[in-house]
């Protein structure tokens, strides 16, 4: 069986990786054939493990396999967390990442990215997971992860694997150690980041996307919140 632990790029992914191995050391892979994330933080801090077999097989299993994936649904029937941040954060954050010589012009290709497979943009990764919704693909807040990380993944977790239970004593490493680790990837590490990085011309641009305007309002982030 597959749970997917699936959202657009910057959105907490990692960290709810490294939570769900520190908490339930449960180890990730990823549906990509290569884990940057792994390569760049180390396989042992976020709990990396390579595929088994491929998804097909995993999916068959009996064993609960928990995969990482930036893309749009795959599988009807598979469970998922649903990891969901403010997208204007998001895509700001992932600008940020790539540190590129223009921000501004990676945050305005990001916003109009209309890929049909893959990641896609931000609006069309989130709708493809959350509508409509079903049982089995649980949404996950940001906001929530970040605020509340053991209490919000414990929540998710009851519904989609109640038969995992936490570890005695286990440590959930804090933003400022994280930071430590690698401030270039743990960058900043709450919400509204937006409201300081992205320029008016971009903030306008994302909102003329409808796929962004209905993911904004079913999440119910405003434009001015």
């Amino acid at each position: 069986m597959i749970i997917w632990v699936a959202s657009f790029p910057r959105s907490g992914n990692t960290f709810l990786r490294i939570i769900l191995w520190r908490l339930y050391g449960v180890r990730t892979s990823t549906v990509y054939d290569v884990d940057g994330v792994a390569a760049r933080l180390g396989p042992d801090m976020i709990g990396y493990e390579e595929r088994p077999s491929s998804i097909e097989e995993m999916r068959a299993s009996e064993k609960l396999h928990f995969v990482k994936t930036h893309r749009q649904r795959a599988g009807e029937e598979d469970r998922a967390i649903c990891l969901v941040r403010d997208g204007r954060d998001a895509i700001t954050s992932w600008a940020h990442l790539t540190d590129g010589p223009d921000i501004g012009a990676e945050i305005r290709t990001m916003i109009n990215r209309r890929d049909e497979a893959g990641t896609g943009s931000w609006g069309q990764n989130v709708l493809s997971w959350l509508h409509p919704p079903v049982p089995h693909r649980v949404m996950l807040r940001y906001e929530e992860l970040i605020r509340e990380p053991r209490r919000s993944v414990k929540k998710v977790l009851a519904t989609l694997a109640p038969s995992l239970r936490p570890l005695p004593d286990a440590h959930i490493p804090t933003f400022a150690e994280l930071h430590q680790v690698d401030d270039g990837f743990f960058r900043r590490g709450h919400t509204g980041t937006h409201s300081d990085e992205l320029p008016e011309e971009l903030h306008q641009l994302f909102w003329s996307r409808p796929d962004n305007v209905t993911a904004m309002k079913m999440l119910g982030y405003s434009r001015d919140g």
